[in-house]
């Protein structure tokens, strides 16, 4: 959540922060009229705490009839006490529930606007000239039927719309995409994680997912558990209530997880093929850091998302999306895009989000602080960013850009010892 003092502090910050979202203004005057009322009520029920313990003390002096009416009027400071006590979680209570939908503040030089309001960039890479070659390419799905790679039919037949099976090579080449993401985090300092894909409402809300509205997450409502969107959200959990150390530097953790989204209010989109369905696989990187690094980190995280891309040999572009496209966690948010060659345009394949201290504080997590000479002095909120390093969509980019005229899909270099030495998916 957003800091409550910060926004005291400077609610035009806040204000610009919500007409940058397109987002509703009035929501900062209703969190500090709710934090006016909160501190009202604390004060009263202070003051009149502090009155009953010293009439506690008169009590046990008094004798006979003064005793007597002491004791009234102490069990009428009392019923005064319990009611302020009332009010006083009454006033928290609002103020919580105005917090747990307040979004983040977003950082300056972000885009104003929705969804098509982004900047571009940066361009990386030519899309290839598929007429300049002689023939005219074939979309992912028509190439994974002729690799027996995709087998759509049959995942709906078994679970329904927008499931599927990866088969063959198409279940070789996902397992290979994802093993090389997770090397390369490795590599990077990554610290490996397979995660929890249900999780605890808590946890949930905690990341930043509206657990009461959001039509994409699955709930089991007999356990009160939801399924993840992705792994972000149980690497955020992971250190909930928990005061890290982060003096040796940025704590990461790559997650390889199924992820589940509902995808709802997206009929009659994207229903050919991978490209929009209710679960795939992905590896998601998720940094903790002071929250004065968060910004370098960002950097970081998109350049090694750039570095998997470079691998697989993709034309992409990297764009600053626009505030009204946040989400509720994200302070900025950079997607990366693949060129897709049948649809003639750059579709989502991987973003990474610097969520500041927003998660941290919703969650508890804190970091220990030190002096100069290596003393502890406190704790504060951390910061933490995620990315994604790899998912199954991925395999859409992959077989339509590297495709050969016979329906055949050249392996990028970088992927070929992950598949045995495959240089080429062959048509069956």
């Amino acid at each position: 959540m957003i800091d409550v003092r910060e926004l005291s502090d400077n609610p035009e910050k806040f204000r610009a922060s919500q007409r940058a979202r397109g987002a509703d203004e009035s929501l900062v005057d209703r969190v500090l009229a709710a934090d006016s009322r909160r501190r009202a009520a604390l004060t009263q029920y202070e003051t009149l705490r502090a009155e009953q313990n010293a009439f506690g003390k008169k009590v046990a002096a008094a004798k006979g009839e003064e005793k007597q009416a002491l004791l009234a009027e102490v069990k009428e400071l009392a019923a005064k006490v319990k009611a302020a006590s009332v009010s006083a979680d009454e006033a928290q209570a609002e103020q919580d529930e105005l917090m747990r939908i307040f979004p983040n503040l977003v950082i300056d030089g972000v885009p104003g606007g929705g969804e098509d309001d982004y900047i571009v960039v940066k361009t990386v890479g030519t899309p290839r000239d598929f007429a300049a070659e002689g023939f005219e390419p074939r979309d992912h799905l028509e190439i994974g039927e002729l690799l027996g790679a995709i087998d759509m039919e049959r995942g709906a037949k078994v679970s329904g719309a927008r499931f599927y099976f990866l088969k063959g090579v198409g279940a070789r080449l996902e397992l290979a995409l994802l093993q090389m993401a997770l090397d390369q985090a490795i590599k990077a300092g990554f610290t490996p994680m397979i995660t929890p894909t249900l999780v605890r409402p808590e946890t949930m809300q905690g990341t930043g997912f509206d657990v009461k509205h959001d039509a994409e997450i699955y709930r089991l409502a007999e356990d009160d558990l939801y399924l993840v969107g992705t792994s972000e959200v149980s690497l955020a959990g992971y250190h909930s209530d928990e005061i890290l150390d982060l003096s040796g530097g940025p704590v990461r953790y790559a997650g390889w997880s199924s992820c589940y989204r509902r995808e709802a209010g997206s009929h009659g989109k994207d229903t050919r093929g991978i490209i929009r369905v209710h679960q795939f696989n992905k590896v998601e990187m998720f940094s903790y850091v002071p929250l004065e690094e968060a910004e370098a980190e960002h950097a970081r995280l998109l350049a090694w998302e750039e570095e998997m891309l470079a691998k697989v040999e993709l034309p992409y572009r990297v764009i600053d999306t626009a505030a009204g496209d946040l989400g509720m966690s994200a302070a900025r948010k950079f997607d990366c895009e693949a060129w897709v060659p049948t649809q003639g345009r750059y579709r989502e394949l991987t973003s990474t989000s610097n969520c500041t201290g927003f998660q941290a504080r919703r969650l508890n997590i804190r970091e220990r602080m030190f002096d100069d000479d290596g003393a502890a002095k406190g704790t504060r909120s951390v910061a933490t960013l995620n990315g994604t390093l790899a998912t199954t969509r991925w395999i859409v980019a992959i077989l339509e850009h590297h495709q050969n005229p016979d329906g055949s899909v050249t392996v990028p270099a970088a992927l070929r010892p992950y598949l045995g030495g495959l240089e080429v998916l062959p048509v069956l």
